[in-house]
């Protein structure tokens, strides 16, 4: 599994990198970025919790 965050649909609330910091950041004054390559099994639960709970689904987990 991976994650994507599509940039211009982010509305850079945090929730994401709240969830599931080991996967998304977010720096101040931009858009929020996941980390590249597979997601750790460990993380896939928490990562797509915060995919499901981006406001504006700006987050896709494949």
């Amino acid at each position: 599994m991976k994650a994507m965050v599509y940039e211009k649909g982010c509305i850079r609330c945090g929730l994401c990198a709240a969830v599931c910091p080991e996967v998304f950041s977010i720096t101040p004054g931009q858009t929020a970025r996941a980390e590249s390559g597979d997601i750790p099994t460990s993380l896939q639960i928490n990562a797509q919790a915060a995919a499901e709970g981006c406001p504006v689904d700006a987050i896709t987990i494949q």
